[in-house]
């Protein structure tokens, strides 16, 4: 078998809640002995399978346990991508019944009718435990809010400690409401000290192999989001108001490969007391002359450096 696509075509966030509601029943009625195994709807093609060990019980999976990001996997054979270690015996199965929970569905069925891609399995990926993080803001004595279309990016928020701000709009795909984000964190700026603007698009566009829509999404970014907030801080910082921003990918998706990859990315730091350097641009060329940060972990140290004189 082949990974076509692991977004089941864009799938839409209440077809993902019927389809899951289907898997749950499945999986109770399939897997009686499989207590404390919960479906949790997200957004879009992305959610959860959640397992809460009862009582003190030991989870059913090991720390050995091996798991493939499907997005890694697109248009290529999956035969060798299945879990691997402690439960993964339970979760393979899972992703094999899946099948049948979803295939005869109404919701598959109405896709098919319109010419859309149907959700045929779910895919098991990304198994850990709740990290314990300590407080962001007793950590850099800062109040932290997010926005962004992604649930991954809200669970990071909450575990730091940070707010969480809902954009109407904010879709973690390609057809995000930029200006609405935007918008939405200068109006947090008001209140909060560091605001976190997350937006998918790029990578998205990267794992469709689409250059021109990687493009489109870098020039909405700066015109609708980093623009208007800088202009903001800007003039803020007119009135005595100093202030930092930070600009950078979490990690390179290249179009080539449709895959996320390792190395070093590009990061741009400016504001009130910050020394600049003397590239132009902003890209992996320009970055190389600048400092290097060995752990992405020392960033934030970075952005909060006193850097004035």
């Amino acid at each position: 078998p082949v990974m076509a696509d692991f977004t089941a075509d864009h799938i839409t966030t209440d077809e993902s809640v019927s389809l899951l509601e289907a898997a749950q029943k499945g999986l109770a009625d399939d897997f009686p002995e499989a207590t404390g195994w919960e479906f949790v709807p997200g957004i879009s093609y992305r959610n959860l399978l959640l397992f809460r060990a009862k009582d003190g019980a030991a989870s059913e999976l090991g720390v050995d346990l091996r798991t493939t990001a499907p997005h890694d996997r697109v248009k290529q054979h999956i035969a060798d991508a299945f879990p691997r270690g402690t439960g993964s015996r339970l979760l393979t199965e899972i992703m094999g019944h899946s099948e049948t929970w979803l295939k005869d569905h109404p919701v598959n069925a109405s896709r098919r009718n319109k010419g859309l891609g149907i959700a045929t399995h779910v895919w098991l990926w990304g198994a850990g435990q709740r990290p314990a993080f300590e407080s962001f803001k007793s950590k850099y004595g800062v109040q932290g809010t997010m926005i962004t279309g992604v649930d991954l990016l809200r669970g990071l928020a909450a575990l730091a400690g940070w707010r969480c701000r809902e954009v109407k709009g904010a879709t973690g795909y390609l057809d995000t409401d930029y200006a609405a984000k935007g918008q939405a964190a200068i109006d947090e700026l008001r209140t909060s000290d560091l605001v976190c603007v997350h937006v998918e698009a790029p990578d998205e566009a990267g794992h469709e192999g689409n250059a021109s829509a990687k493009v489109k999404a870098l020039e909405e970014i700066d015109e609708k989001i980093v623009s208007p907030v800088i202009e903001y801080l800007e003039q803020q910082a007119s009135g005595g108001e100093p202030y930092r921003v930070l600009v950078c990918p979490d990690h390179p998706t290249f179009c080539s490969t449709r895959m996320h990859s390792r190395g070093l990315v590009p990061f741009i730091i400016a504001g009130s007391g910050v020394k600049g350097v003397s590239a132009q641009t902003y890209d992996e060329k320009a970055a190389a002359v600048g400092e290097t940060l060995a752990q992405g972990s020392t960033l934030m140290a970075a952005l909060f450096e006193d850097t004035e004189g």
